[in-house]
């Protein structure tokens, strides 16, 4: 999988070489210019990124860049006043996403977790992932109340599935427990499996290590990577910047609605303008030498420092 140098947006003339180099039945999704607009706040203004399929890709940005806007809008929660989103469920199957309502967009094979965990607290952990299996389950209610055969054994291996990726999040342990007595950091890997539970091409994950504790969050960079290695696309928001180094495969960042730089995480890193929007200087001195490779913290001024430690 190639990479590419980072790359600064809205420069005369500059070429986009993640968009060159990839060829279409290598994408899994692509927006393109998306404009969101809130009265007179500008949410994203123009904002385009290309995803290749089995990447982990991170949208990285000070706090108000746009990140959540740009999850909502592929989702359907938002819909955009400008751009396109095309999602790829097979390699020859275009799609946009664009005007779809979030129910659609999920059987399409698109997935999201919440900055906000949004789990069923009085169900237990099966419950809660078996709600994730239903989407791709084909009985009506009328199969279901009869107890039809084929109503029968879609519930039967709606429940090995769901058994199967509480296994796959470390919770098998926790089946039969209810999803409010789990430790936070549990509960956040439960809404994971509960988003596989739909069985998508492309797993959106909002901050994912919000909330957590070092070992959690190493936890669940291995989990992140599991996910990709099992075919599923991952994109992701996360201001944990270590979390985002050690799992992701390339890097977008937003500042103020816009694409500001995209590359390897690495290049990204180094980045003037990622340095100038976190840190609000430009200086490798004055950065405590960010620019030399230390990692780029989730705010500017002395609290973004504070978080590098």
């Amino acid at each position: 999988m190639s990479r590419v140098g980072a790359h600064r947006s809205g420069v005369p003339g500059a070429r986009n070489p993640r968009a060159d180099e990839t060829a279409p039945g290598d994408l899994v999704v692509e927006a393109r210019d998306l404009a969101l607009r809130f009265g007179g706040v500008t949410s994203l203004d123009g904002v385009s990124l290309r995803q290749r399929r089995g990447e982990i890709l991170a949208v990285i940005g000070p706090n108000g860049a746009g990140k959540t806007s740009l999850f909502n809008c592929l989702t359907g929660a938002y819909r955009p006043q400008q751009g396109s989103v095309t999602f790829w469920p097979q390699a020859d199957r275009p799609t946009e996403l664009v005007g779809r309502r979030p129910h659609a967009i999920t059987r399409l094979g698109v997935a999201r977790t919440f900055q906000n965990i949004r789990l069923f607290p009085a169900l237990s952990a099966l419950e809660n992932v078996q709600i994730g299996t239903e989407v791709r389950q084909r009985y009506g209610p009328v199969g279901a109340i009869l107890g039809l055969p084929h109503a029968r054994r879609a519930e039967r291996d709606g429940v090995r599935h769901a058994l199967s990726l509480l296994d796959l999040v470390g919770l098998s342990h926790r089946t039969h427990e209810l999803a409010a007595s789990l430790p936070y950091g549990e509960q956040r890997r439960l809404e994971i499996a509960r988003a596989l539970g739909t069985e998508p091409s492309l797993l959106l994950l909002d901050e994912p290590a919000a909330g957590t504790n070092p070992a959690e969050k190493q936890d669940l960079a291995g989990l992140i990577t599991r996910i990709a290695g099992t075919g599923v696309s991952v994109l992701l928001i996360e201001h944990d910047m270590r979390l985002v180094m050690s799992v992701a495969t390339a890097v977008v960042v937003l500042n103020f609605g816009r694409v500001i730089a995209h590359g390897t995480p690495g290049e990204v890193q180094r980045d003037p303008a990622v340095i100038e929007a976190y840190l609000g200087v430009t200086d490798a001195e004055d950065t405590g030498g960010a620019a030399g490779g230390a990692d780029v913290p989730a705010g500017r001024g002395a609290a973004a420092r504070k978080d590098v430690r």
